[in-house]
């Protein structure tokens, strides 16, 4: 399995990114995927999570009602979208994605990972 993910950038506070994460080598609609960001000196920490089907999804509270998260099963792809950003949203991004045996279970810790991307950088201009 293989994670590539782009999209990131350089964006005024207040502007709007989207992120996509391709995944190839498996049937990507039985794998739950989810967002990490690890800002500089910092941790790494779930940012947002969706399930095989698309129906179930999970967000951190500093990103609810700014950042989106959606999948395309025909396209292997899920997307981040985020609005509204703010220097604090200023990290290296990476997705990850897990195989999971029910469709709407969500997976929201970094070890219950399998597969990581390659990480994609965004920064927030204040």
């Amino acid at each position: 399995v293989q994670l590539q993910a782009c999209g990131g950038g350089l964006v005024q506070a207040g502007g709007s990114l989207r992120l996509s994460c391709r995944l190839s080598g498996r049937t990507f609609s039985t794998y739950g995927m989810a967002w990490f960001r690890q800002a500089p000196g910092k941790e790494r920490k779930s940012v947002v999570a969706i399930s095989w089907s698309g129906e179930k999804t999970h967000y951190g509270d500093s990103v609810k009602g700014r950042f989106t998260i959606s999948r395309d099963n025909a396209k292997n792809t899920v997307y981040l979208q985020m609005d509204n950003l703010k220097p604090e949203d200023t990290a290296v991004y990476y997705c990850a994605a897990r195989p999971a045996t029910s469709s709407n279970v969500i997976f929201t810790q970094d070890r219950e990972f399998d597969y990581w991307g390659q990480g994609t950088l965004v920064t927030v201009s204040s």
